[in-house]
């Protein structure tokens, strides 16, 4: 065989393409006998020219796992030997690398069996050796050898983490240092302990020198190797980077700063930059890195790219995901040097840094959003004006910040359309289709949170949107429908002048069938369904069939955004027609369990080649079916539509239950076991709406099996089912949005179900709410340093808001039974009010202690003490909520702390007082002012001075926008007159221009009123005529009223 196979391995490299396909299909029959392996072995050793000896050891590597167990122990001996001598006598580098890749082979198994126990003595005396090749091939092996015996060398992990120090410093050859790095590399990669990791922080500095010489040699292919052990390091949970964080920024920095070096070396560069941000931002912080950062990442913003280029590798788009991961995770160190750099460059004479000031400020709006809120004049100022600016890509990025801002900086936003409005509605009608796209996508995430204050814009929106709708390109076309959509969120009925227009001409958007115009198609069905909510049931109903039947129809296309936009149509229509919608259950739920139902279609990218054997075109002998090396997977992607289908599917599915209930009764447990399945779906977005429907299809449940005899058995088994799965996401679900929807849908349930079907699960829930309070849950867990400063932390408004609505659930379902339960979460929660934590934290304390009083009760005096000062503190804060919610909890706990309360009279008045005055410009706090007052006087009205109150009560009535307080206030005032309390009665002209308001008001219940009757009867009673004139001062509707709700004697 050794003489045939020799001529082949020549044949084989031939020029001659069908000499070379004659060679290989020689090769792939001789590679069959076991045989094979010694004929390799000798060429390797023998061959006089170093390609048949390279492709030799080629081939060796790929033959010898099928055939090593074959092989008699003397031809095992035999293949080693030999293999050592390649390593170490051997001239040619390509075949020295080749001859360690049929070691790394080998070693996997000889190794383990213990047959090769002179091979780690043998790489450890050649990386000692004085020849540089063999110093070199030693790292090769020690790297290649980590895949498969790593293992094996944890009893020498010290001695080798000495060595590749060592030979990371070696000052002789750069071919060992370079070949050192991507050990330590392989190393990384290999070890997940923490204190074998650890031990590489030391060595920061030689790779630094490494990667700094490659990089001005042009190996930037091994400086990147550099970038993927930072990343190793970043990534681990360890706190392992130290001072060198400040190193390591300094060469990144350098690295992405530098122009003339490759696209992905510099994105990898940037990379750094961003898993910093996202890891270990309190050291950036601690180092006082983020302002240099932010000095490189703003300007890059502004770097010319040419689009013809991967956009993924663009420095500017890199740049902004930094400065984006930045602002999430360090919102107070980022805000200040981003406005003014944007202030500076919103000026600058190169468009592309004006360009740049704008999209500065749309990229961190997520992350610095309360920042933000509080500067929104000279920031608009900057956008506004840049979408004036001469130049289109400016224009462009202003409406993508006015976009950013609309979804970001709500309410706040909304409050400057007057100035915001107008300024879109001329970009509508820019010279650019890019602008005018990214104009349309500002007005609909404007609008979308717009109430009334839309109505005044709505007729010139309307020209522009549907004069563009019938005289645009299709991708113009799909965001003006957007637009339109939001539009008629906002304007309710008032869109019903224009609803009859745009369903004529969703109608013919609706039946397009090619592909270009599909998506189209998916916008405008999307639409259908917003207006049919705008303009209601009765006028939408008689209508809705022509367009059910196009939804439907859509179906048969192959097109999934059709498809997911269908769905929330359906889900649209379900809302609106309530259970007149279970006659198209039939024909729209096997839809969505088909969606539902989907392969995911994920693709997995793996990657078998070796270095080796593309070299001289060796790849071609491979295809074999005996080559049993492991494939390594290299990318895994998934369909994002897809996703959005399933997502959209599985809401669908929820909300036809919720609104149709009994009626769903036939699709509930296949809805169950799809729900089930996908709230551990490996997609945060089809878990959420997995965990929201839950809900809907126990409350489906219930209504179908209420009145079954055997429907308790049925509920109970829904209900487990449900609970369990919300208990689980609680601590264990990676995402806070979906964890949050399981929180508020405990508190639901806690509230719809009661006290006695939670009662089994209330330790379990109790220890998850415990979790997420000392942010223990998966979801918090984020993979940082150690040095977190957590009075630094950001409120975290998606989940400790849902978190901390749990407490009054349980209290409102428990009453004084929660005081045992709340004494293990006040601690735990009291961590939030601390002064250096954000003012939201404080007041979500605050909150939920006023709520937990309220529904608790008399328990909650033994917290008086614990939490008066807070409570106190919080009525003088600058922001209006914290204040309204300081009111409203020292309200209650002034009505439940009994005696402990007492003490504290003086001061709450005290504190309470400015905010009955000019100076406080909300009415809410006001109202809840007022409530907290009338508290008091119920509780303890011998202990408050009535004469010094009442006045000042009565200047703030009525009530004008929390009327959450009428029963508690006008309670307080009825019960005084009614006991014709001196202090009050005094009043009683105030008292019945107060009482004909409320009487008149259309927003007061009629509980409050029949107190107000009660009240007002009495006044009459005792003054009669004295307050005639009083009356005859009252507006006929008011006197009506107020006639209408005395008591008829």
């Amino acid at each position: 065989m050794a003489q045939s196979l020799e001529l082949l391995l020549i044949q084989f490299l031939m020029p001659d393409n069908d000499a070379r396909r004659q060679a290989e299909d020689q090769i792939k029959r001789l590679a069959k006998d076991p045989q094979v392996v010694p004929a390799l072995v000798h060429h390797l050793r023998t061959a006089k020219t170093p390609n048949v000896r390279q492709l030799a050891a080629v081939l060796l590597r790929k033959k010898i796992t099928g055939h090593w167990a074959k092989l008699s122990p003397e031809l095992r001996q035999l293949v080693k030997q030999s293999l050592i001598e390649s390593i170490t006598v051997e001239h040619s580098p390509p075949v020295r690398r080749a001859s360690a890749n049929v070691v790394s082979v080998v070693a996997k198994y000889a190794v383990p069996a213990g047959e090769w126990s002179d091979l780690l003595p043998f790489l450890f005396q050649c990386s000692q050796s004085a020849q540089e090749e063999h110093r070199e091939v030693a790292l090769i092996l020690f790297s290649s050898l980590t895949e498969t015996i790593g293992n094996s060398f944890r009893p020498y992990f010290a001695d080798l983490q000495a060595l590749l120090l060592k030979c990371l410093q070696d000052e002789t050859s750069n071919c060992v240092r370079v070949a050192a790095l991507k050990a330590v590399g392989s190393f990384l990669e290999f070890t997940h302990d923490e204190v074998e990791v650890i031990k590489f922080r030391e060595f920061i500095p030689s790779i630094l020198n490494v990667s700094r010489q490659c990089l001005a040699s042009g190996e930037e292919d091994v400086a990147m190797i550099a970038f993927e052990i930072f990343d190793e390091l970043i990534e681990s949970p360890a706190p392992l980077l130290g001072d060198s964080v400040k190193a390591i920024v300094q060469f990144s920095l350098e690295v992405c700063s530098s122009p003339n070096l490759e696209p992905n070396t510099r994105h990898q560069a940037i990379q750094i930059i961003s898993w910093l941000a996202r890891y270990k931002s309190s050291s950036l912080k601690k180092y006082n890195l983020v302002v240099p950062i932010l000095q490189i990442m703003c300007p890059l913003l502004a770097e010319p790219t040419d689009r013809d280029d991967d956009d993924d590798l663009s420095p500017d788009r890199d740049a902004a995901e930094v400065i984006d991961t930045m602002a999430l995770n360090l919102s107070k160190q980022v805000f200040p040097p981003v406005l003014e750099f944007s202030s500076l460059s919103s000026q600058n004479a190169n468009p592309k840094f004006r360009e740049a000031s704008v999209t500065a400020l749309g990229v961190i709006s997520e992350g610095c959003l309360e920042l933000m809120k509080g500067k929104l004049e000279p920031v608009l100022h900057i956008v506004l004006g840049a979408l004036r600016d001469p130049e289109q890509m400016v224009r462009g990025a202003a409406s993508f910040a006015l976009t950013q801002f609309a979804e970001h900086l709500q309410p706040e936003i909304v409050s400057h359309h007057e100035i915001v409005l107008p300024c879109i509605l001329n970009a509508l009608e820019d010279a650019s289709d890019d602008v005018k796209e990214k104009s349309y996508y500002a007005l609909a995430a404007f609008c979308e949170n717009m109430d009334e204050e839309i109505l005044p814009f709505l007729d010139p929106l309307m020209g522009k949107l549907l004069g563009a709708l019938q005289n645009s390109p299709r991708n113009l076309q799909e965001t003006c429908m957007s637009a339109i959509g939001s539009v008629a969120s906002a304007a309710e009925q008032a869109f019903l002048p224009y609803a009859e227009r745009v369903l004529e001409l969703m109608k013919i958007f609706m039946v397009l069938t090619n592909d270009e115009d599909l998506r189209s198609r998916a916008r405008a069905t999307e639409l259908a369904g917003i207006v049919a909510m705008s303009v209601g049931r009765a006028r939408m109903e008689p209508i809705l069939p022509p367009f059910i039947e196009a939804a439907i129809s859509g179906f048969s296309l192959d097109f999934s955004e059709l498809r997911e936009y269908t769905h929330g149509f359906f889900s649209n229509v379900a809302e609106l027609l309530e259970d007149a919608f279970s006659q198209y259950l039939p024909h729209v739920v096997p839809l969505a369990f088909s969606s539902c139902n989907l392969d995911d279609g994920s693709a997995v990218d793996v990657e078998e080649s070796d270095e080796d054997d593309n070299v001289n075109g060796f790849g071609g002998v491979s295809s074999d079916d005996e080559a049993h090396d492991e494939p390594r997977v290299r990318n895994i992607s998934v369909r994002t539509g897809v996703l959005d289908e399933k997502a959209a599917a599985t809401q669908a599915l929820g909300l036809f239950a919720l609104h149709t209930k009994s009626s769903y009764s036939l699709y509930i447990e296949e809805t169950l076991k799809i729900l089930v399945r996908h709230s551990t779906y490996f997609h945060e977005d089809v878990r959420l709406q997995a965990i929201t429907s839950l809900k809907y299809i126990l409350e489906a449940v219930q209504a179908v099996f209420q009145n079954h005899n055997e429907g308790i058995i049925k509920i109970k088994e829904v209900f487990d089912t449900v609970l369990n799965i919300y208990i689980k996401t609680m601590t264990e679900d990676d995402d806070k949005e979906v964890v949050a929807q399981a929180c508020m849908s405990v508190a639901d349930i806690i509230k719809d179900f009661g006290y006695m079907a939670v009662e089994p699960y209330i330790p379990r829930l109790v220890e998850a709410t415990l979790a997420l309070l000392r942010e223990e849950s998966t979801c918090q867990q984020i993979e940082s340093d150690s040095e977190v400063d957590e009075d630094d932390a950001d409120h975290d408004d998606v989940l400790m808001d849902a978190v901390s609505d749990l407490l009054p659930a349980f209290a409102k379902a428990l009453g004084a039974q929660f005081a045992p339960i709340f004494s293990q979460l006040f601690e735990p929660l009291m961590k939030f009010s601390k002064q250096s934590r954000p003012p939201q934290d404080r007041t979500m304390v605050v909150a939920t202690l006023a709520e937990v009083a309220q529904h608790m009760g008399a328990p909650i005096a033994g917290y008086v003490d614990a939490v008066m000062h807070l409570v106190l503190k919080e009525l003088g804060s600058p922001e209006a909520t914290n204040r309204r919610n300081a009111a409203f909890c020292v309200g209650e706990l002034c009505k439940n702390g009994g005696s402990s309360v007492t003490k504290y009279n003086a001061d709450v008045l005290s504190r309470l007082h400015p905010l009955f005055g000019d100076s406080e410009p909300d009415n809410a706090v006001k109202d809840n002012a007022a409530g907290a007052v009338a508290r008091m006087i119920m509780s303890h009205p011998e202990n408050i001075p009535l004469h010094q109150v009442i006045p000042i009560l009565l200047q703030v009535l009525p009530l004008k926008e929390d009327h959450e307080e009428s029963t508690a206030v006008y309670g307080c005032i009825c019960n005084l007159v009614l006991s014709s309390n001196s202090h009050i009665l005094s009043f009683a002209p105030q008292l019945v221009s107060i009482f004909a308001q409320v009487a008149v008001s259309p927003v007061e219940s009629d509980e409050v009123k029949v107190h107000i009757g009660q009240a007002f009867s009495h006044l009459i009673s005792i003054y009669g005529h004295q307050i005639q004139p009083v009356l005859g001062s009252l507006s006929p509707a008011q006197a009506n009223a107020l006639a209408a709700i005395a008591p008829k004697s």
